[in-house]
């Protein structure tokens, strides 16, 4: 007598979908994304009544447990898209929101959380930006709803921390003294592939529950990726000195000093980049086929966008 199994859930063809972080760097570009894709798009943010972009906006603070009921009524998968890296208190705040968020999905019936995760091998020394990635992974399906993960390494997009860091650099220095971490391999990945295998795992039950490496189709160092961007935006190579002893401290002083970023967001960056960050496995591609983006191809379209050539 054969066993009875339960039939695999179908696909979403056009879910109701909470992007979270909205309006934020990787936010901002996938929800119209999701509204071509012809999604029922609900834009999170803790300022709706600013938002200018399409979906529909709905207030919410994953710091607000409270908060979360309304928008995700209803709602079949929930992107999630916040972390508090300039926050000194990272990853307490990081997790108390993750546990918020999944318990507050798990009682609104949600499918399917999408979480953008990091790089970087579980047996590795993880810095605690990564290692918080990690549990941020594991709290927000505590309470039941299974979490898609992509983990990626830096974004190449116009408005991306890291990418901006990059360029900045890049277009300040005439020459730059820089760190032992700058030989360290990674592996870049355009804005918008990160796009493309977001909207492309949201409703797809094969997906379910399960962590992917996402990343560009060249694996290079910091170095490389600098001296690629400088050649590509001022059409020369940026002299680098590479000096033996630069602390991350007095590392994340000088970024502070020569970009924007501030000194929380770049300590805990640069406390990640001694870390290898490349992807071994390339199961994504079964889900959603196509080649990635070249790294200067990525950093064309930064610029470009960005106003920045």
């Amino acid at each position: 007598m054969s066993e009875d199994r339960a039939p695999s859930p179908e696909p979403l063809e056009k879910p109701t979908v909470l992007v979270t972080g909205a309006t934020g760097f990787i936010g901002r570009r996938l929800v119209p994304e999701l509204v071509d894709r012809e999604m029922t798009v609900r834009a999170m943010t803790r300022n709706p009544e600013r938002y200018d972009g399409p979906g529909e906006p709905v207030y919410g603070d994953v710091g607000d447990r409270s908060s979360l009921s309304d928008p995700l009524e209803g709602a079949d998968v929930a992107v999630y898209l916040v972390h508090s890296l300039d926050d000194p208190d990272f990853e307490r705040k990081d997790a108390e929101a993750a546990r918020n968020f999944g318990r507050a999905a798990a009682a609104a019936g949600v499918r399917q959380i999408v979480y953008m995760g990091g790089l970087g091998s579980d047996d590795e020394d993880l810095s605690p930006h990564l290692r918080s990635r990690r549990e941020v992974e594991t709290l927000l399906g505590e309470a039941g709803v299974p979490v898609t993960v992509l983990r990626a390494a830096i974004v190449v997009g116009a408005g991306g921390i890291s990418w901006e860091l990059t360029r900045q650099l890049v277009k300040n220095l005439p020459a730059m003294v820089v760190p032992r971490w700058v030989s360290t391999r990674t592996q870049p990945i355009a804005l918008d592939d990160v796009v493309r295998y977001l909207a492309g795992v949201i409703g797809r039950p094969e997906a379910y529950g399960r962590v992917f490496e996402i990343g560009g189709p060249e694996q290079m160092s910091y170095l490389e990726m600098l001296q690629i961007a400088s050649e590509i935006s001022a059409g020369r190579p940026v002299p680098i000195v590479r000096v033996p002893v630069l602390s991350p401290r007095l590392s994340s002083y000088w970024l502070s000093l020569v970009t924007d970023v501030d000194i929380t967001t770049a300590r805990n960056l640069i406390d990640s980049m001694g870390t290898e960050v490349v992807v071994t496995d390339h199961a994504i591609r079964e889900i959603v086929p196509g080649e990635p983006i070249a790294y200067a191809e990525a950093v064309r379209r930064a610029l470009d966008e960005g106003g920045a050539r």
